[in-house]
């Protein structure tokens, strides 16, 4: 067999460990489908108490939920972070209000949508006015820091454990904050990739300097340290040239996000990789005392991390399960003894366990 034909039979004979946790996800959603879920409250059994009693009730029981985080952290021989938006949230990755507003006040007066996740999915007329909000979308939320040292303070809990990340966020905040890029799963894909929008290859390509250019040429600077500056007269143009239009370098279809948004999401060969590098991690995890730590994660994707996170505590005697979400911690009333959920602000959490 000659060599490009046994790379080509290993990439087919490569675990994918995200085929593998949608198995599990849908293990885990027949086992607990119609079962008791237990939220946050639940656990710290109120009881009679109402008003500042429960206040300080749940106070009380966050602190203790810590201690045992703190514990299992300590204990555990293999550690799994599952991360979704909220983690992203925390660290100031808002995609409203006034971080909206510095940056987009002239597409919300001229198109009306109120947040960044709206205009991602907005009509253009013309490719020039989409890559004009693109251009500065990628960039705030993929090429700058975020304003809370959130991921750092994560770091630096794991960093001398043998851990693995696997996440639906798109940012690469993880990367940026120092964390190993061999123990990262990116399973939705990256903002700062490009691919062809039909596709008609299985490659990505960076944008960073293609998003730079996009942006000095609607009229921001940037600043040696990396962030956005609007110009002085605060005017800026809501279009690129068309010259700066991407398109794709094999057939001249124009580019689009590197995004899991439908059929035509590429899975380059990095994504295999890392998936391959996650179903071996996992399998490494069999029998050990493995915390599960699910951070941020809501209900649009349960599939890919929390239902098998649940379905993994449940196979293994040894595992612990943790859920930090701000509102929506929870947990399946069979996992309550192998449980630990605190709610709150999650940068918070980690910031004082730190």
């Amino acid at each position: 067999m000659n060599s490009s034909l046994y790379e080509a039979f290993r990439a087919q004979r490569q675990a994918n460990g995200y085929e593998e946790m949608i198995g599990k996800g849908m293990a885990g959603l027949r086992h607990f489908q119609g079962r008791r879920l237990l939220m946050e409250e639940d656990m710290a059994e109120p009881a009679d108490a109402d008003g500042d009693a429960w206040e300080e009730q749940l106070a009380a029981y966050r602190n203790a939920q810590a201690e045992k985080l703190k514990e299992a952290l300590t204990e555990a021989e293999k550690i799994v972070i599952g991360a979704g938006s909220g983690l992203s949230t925390s660290a100031g990755y808002v995609y409203s209000g006034e971080r909206f507003q510095q940056y987009f006040s002239d597409f919300e007066e001229a198109y009306g949508f109120h947040d960044m996740y709206s205009g991602g999915f907005y009509r253009y007329s013309t490719p020039e006015e989409r890559w004009a909000f693109w251009s500065r979308n990628i960039y705030i939320n993929r090429y700058m820091d975020p304003p809370k040292p959130v991921y750092q303070d994560l770091l630096a809990l794991v960093k001398d454990k043998d851990y693995f990340v696997i996440t639906t966020n798109v940012d690469h905040c993880f990367q940026r904050a120092g964390f190993d890029k061999a123990r990262l799963f990116y399973t939705q894909g990256d903002y700062g990739l490009w691919q062809c929008s039909r596709p008609c290859h299985d490659e990505t390509y960076d944008n960073e300097e293609a998003v730079r250019e996009m942006l000095l040429s609607q009229g921001f600077t940037i600043a040696a340290d990396g962030t956005l500056e609007l110009p002085a007269d605060g005017q800026l143009k809501r279009r690129v040239p068309s010259d700066l239009v991407p398109r794709c370098p094999v057939c001249g279809e124009p580019m689009s996000m590197n995004l899991r948004a439908d059929d035509t999401f590429v899975e380059d060969q990095g994504w295999y990789a890392a998936s391959a590098a996650y179903a071996a991690f996992l399998r490494g995890c069999e029998g050990k005392r493995v915390l599960y730590l699910e951070l941020g994660v809501g209900g649009n994707t349960p599939m890919i991390i929390k239902y098998p996170f649940w379905a993994m505590t449940h196979e293994n005697d040894n595992a612990l399960y943790a859920c930090l979400n701000y509102d929506e911690a929870c947990c399946p009333e069979k996992l309550k003894d192998r449980s630990l959920l605190l709610g709150g602000d999650t940068g918070e959490v980690l910031r004082k366990l730190k």
